[in-house]
């Protein structure tokens, strides 16, 4: 596969880590990039990084629910390893969020002076304390735009797939974003059989092999719609087959994270192989607005 990038990053192919838990040490990542992988995302960075709560996974018969946030590293440990990743010329993808679009953009210029080449602003998390009850156009421009008056990175804004998901995207495209994610995590819950309670206490962010149709679905949808900037699709990646449903619909790059909870570096491996047999040379495939 040869002539892939994204986001300015050239990639050896389009299978892209994406960020979470497995992506929150440097061990994690290097050896993720070693076995493979296109592009690494960190686990989204924070400038004040949770403490005290109570994060935790439920694998389900067809995905897994999580009550995580963000990294609980600082941000003086993450722009260490950012710029190591840097000095080594790594395909890393810094996951940024904060409180407010100011902070946001703080944030960026931080992480630019690094060296990092590329950013994924994880903006729609809905694990907050609060929650995201509101991920509105509104929203998605303020903390998109902002972030782009302070950095000259390239950036993708990750969303949720869901109501009023057109609008968001044009909001992310009207503030300078490069590229969208998608599907960050839905509401997903279970429940307990012993007790008839909801596990993990609440509603909290689903992924897995259940999100895929939705995903797939609007990523077709966006481009009958004239958008055109690149996609990185994501959400129920297990498969080589599903990298190339992925590209199929419209995505420049796939995004593969829940199924590396099981055998994370040969699930890794067995998904490249898979991919390179099925997609082939990617030059020959249409790479829809990938930046150069």
């Amino acid at each position: 596969m040869n002539d892939i990038s994204i986001l300015g990053l050239p990639l050896a192919n389009p299978v892209v880590i994406g960020s979470g838990l497995l992506t929150d040490q440097e061990r994690n990542i290097r050896k993720l990039i070693e076995k493979g992988a296109g592009a690494v995302v960190t686990k989204t960075i924070h400038p004040r990084p949770p403490k005290g709560l109570d994060e935790r996974i439920l694998r389900l018969p067809v995905g897994m629910l999580n009550s995580t946030t963000y990294s609980k590293r600082s941000v003086d440990h993450w722009l260490g390893v950012l710029r190591s990743f840097a000095e080594d010329g790594l395909p890393i993808i810094a996951s940024l969020h904060a409180d407010t679009p100011a902070e946001l953009a703080a944030l960026a210029k931080d992480v630019e002076a690094t060296g990092c080449r590329a950013l994924e602003l994880g903006i729609s998390c809905l694990n907050e304390e609060d929650g995201l009850e509101d991920d509105n156009p509104d929203r998605v421009y303020a903390y998109t735009s902002q972030t782009r008056g302070r950095t000259a990175l390239p950036i993708s804004v990750k969303l949720a797939v869901g109501e009023g998901l057109q609008d968001r995207v044009r909001a992310a495209i009207a503030g300078g974003a490069d590229a969208i994610t998608l599907s960050d995590t839905i509401p997903g819950a279970a429940v307990a059989p012993d007790t008839g309670e909801l596990e993990l206490n609440g509603v909290y962010g689903y992924s897995g092999p259940g999100l895929k149709p939705l995903v797939l679905a609007a990523i077709w949808q966006l481009r009958k719609r004239g958008i055109e900037l690149p996609i990185l699709g994501g959400g129920g990646v297990t498969s080589g087959r599903d990298v190339a449903d992925y590209l199929s619909v419209g995505a420049t790059v796939a995004q593969v994270y829940t199924a590396l909870h099981t055998d994370m570096y040969e699930t890794l491996e067995r998904i490249v192989a898979e991919t390179h047999d099925l997609v082939g040379p990617f030059a020959a495939q249409e790479s829809r607005g990938a930046i150069a």
